[in-house]
């Protein structure tokens, strides 16, 4: 069964930097694993696709975080981070932690099977 646990979240003010965390367990090397995002009102579907580590061990972002935002992996601690620098009000939203295996054209989609409880980001101008 996988597990999904995520922390790190709070308020800040724009420009401020967060760093999430999510602590896995459950998961297979071969699982796609990465962040998203769910601003107030969406549904998961309409999830966007943060950053993520595709099958292939690659890392890959959404445009709106590129050079803002990295993410890390640490398979001895079973641990997923966001590094979330330069922080803007439009990335205030619930941010996710999902693992499943996925094809490499869908590893910033929001169709993982696995999602943990999610951690708040607000970001205030």
């Amino acid at each position: 069964q996988v597990r999904l646990l995520e922390s790190g979240g709070g308020s800040v003010q724009a420009g401020g930097s967060l760093r999430l965390s999510c602590r896995y367990s459950g998961t297979m090397p071969s699982y796609c694993m990465g962040w998203f995002r769910q601003a107030p009102g969406q549904s998961r579907e309409q999830a966007e696709g943060v950053a993520a580590f595709g099958n292939d061990g690659r890392a890959n972002y959404a445009d709106s975080v590129k050079g803002r935002f990295t993410i890390s992996r640490d398979n001895s601690k079973n641990t997923l981070d966001l590094q979330m620098d330069n922080l803007k009000p439009e990335d205030s939203a619930m941010y996710y932690c999902a693992a499943d295996w996925c094809w490499p054209d869908m590893v910033l989609k929001p169709t993982y099977t696995n999602w943990g409880q999610g951690t708040r980001v607000t970001v205030s101008s």
